[in-house]
């Protein structure tokens, strides 16, 4: 199985490798199964936990060549973020992997930077489930952590699972 994962605009990769399991195939089968829900991009199966990855870039170049108007603090987007964690739920929970949930969103786009995404991150924690979770149960946890990173700030924190551009080769 490939552990090696190419976002969708096939400009940067993700490195799986030493994961216990992964995948990027939750769209795929939620299509083919017509279910209609929403899905995160990649879940990466760690010794203790799972991390559940949503990967945005705004900022190469195809994105912006076609004008991207991409406003990560739009309503659509800030309650997108939420349904995908939600609805990814069901994926896990039918393959049996309830380890401790890690939602993150490396996000990339023009003019970011670590207090915007801080500021997405905090917008975005008031719909997930925490506080839920805190008060039906000190034991029970649908999620443990969210955060939006960029690339560098996720390949500092999970240097072993880096994202890096896909290596062309040029003949």
């Amino acid at each position: 199985m490939n552990k090696v994962f190419v976002e969708e605009n096939g400009v940067y990769q993700i490195d799986c490798t030493k994961a216990i399991w992964a995948t990027d195939a939750v769209h795929e089968i939620y299509r083919a199964n017509k279910v209609g829900l929403k899905d995160i991009d990649f879940i990466i199966e760690q010794e203790d936990n799972i991390l559940m990855l949503e990967y945005k870039n705004a900022a190469i170049g195809r994105a912006v060549e076609h004008g991207s108007n991409f406003d990560p603090n739009a309503e659509k987007i800030i309650n997108n973020i939420p349904e995908k964690y939600f609805d990814t739920l069901h994926y896990l929970n039918l393959l049996g992997k309830t380890k401790r949930r890690h939602y993150v969103w490396v996000l990339e786009y023009p003019h970011g930077s670590s207090v915007t995404r801080k500021m997405l991150r905090n917008k975005i924690m008031k719909q997930l489930p925490f506080q839920l979770q805190t008060s039906l149960s000190d034991k029970v946890k649908l999620i443990e952590s969210f955060d939006v990173l960029s690339i560098a700030e996720w390949n500092e924190k999970y240097t072993q699972y880096p994202i890096n551009k896909v290596e062309t080769t040029e003949e």
